[in-house]
Parts: structure tokens; C-alpha cells; sequence
């Protein structure tokens, strides 16, 4: 990773847009079928994406601020280098590589999730 700023992007692909809009359920439908390379690095801030299949997918560098994630099962989910900003996460499943005080460095401060391996 380069000494650039990594900044959140606004996408056309149609997975991302349907999570940009809040359509978890045309998410889930059309996830196996479609391109999920495009997921990663994505803005998301803000969407209530409860429910979502988030299984084996990469959403590396991905932004989740103000987010609603709660119940989402992310532990077969690539989030190294997402940021959780005051994202709501009740229930939540983490990937097992992350431990709880770099979880709550993201939720507190936005600092980007790093996985220890």
C-alpha cells in the first residue's frame, strides 16, 4: 500500500449500487450470479445493510461509518483495512483474525481494521 490516501469510492457496479440503496435482499439474490470483485474499497457510510450474505466476499479498505451492520456474519469476509466508524454491530460475527481491541479501535476512532495472523 502506497503512502496515499486511501479514500472510499462511489461505484456503478450494480452489487454496489444495490447496497448503496439499501437492496439487501436483491443483494443476496444476485450476489452468487454477478461480479463481486467491485465491493472492496467501497463507500457505504450510512446504509442499514442488516441481513446482508456477507460470506467470502472482499470488502478490503471498505468504509462502514454510521452503518448498520448488526447481526452480519463477516467471518469468512476479507474486511482488512475496512474502517467502523460508530457503525452499529450488535450481533455481529468477526473474522477470527481480528481481536476485539482492533474492533473497537474502528468503531471509536475509524481506524482501519488490520488482521493478525
Amino acid at each position: 500500500m502506497s503512502d496515499q490516501e486511501i479514500k472510499p469510492e462511489v461505484k456503478s457496479d450494480p452489487l454496489y449500487q444495490m447496497l448503496r440503496h439499501e437492496d439487501v435482499d436483491s443483494f443476496n439474490n444476485s450476489r452468487d450470479t454477478l461480479d463481486t470483485s467491485q465491493l472492496s474499497g467501497g463507500d457505504y457510510r450510512g446504509r442499514d445493510l442488516r441481513k446482508m450474505n456477507a460470506r467470502g466476499l472482499d470488502f478490503s479498505s471498505a468504509y462502514f461509518r454510521n452503518c448498520d451492520l448488526s447481526g452480519i456474519d463477516f467471518r469468512e469476509t476479507n474486511l482488512e483495512g475496512a474502517s467502523l466508524l460508530d457503525a452499529k454491530v450488535s450481533g455481529v460475527y468477526f473474522p477470527d483474525e481480528l481481536s476485539a481491541a482492533e474492533i473497537r479501535l474502528s468503531l471509536d476512532h475509524g481506524t482501519r481494521l488490520r488482521y493478525h495472523k
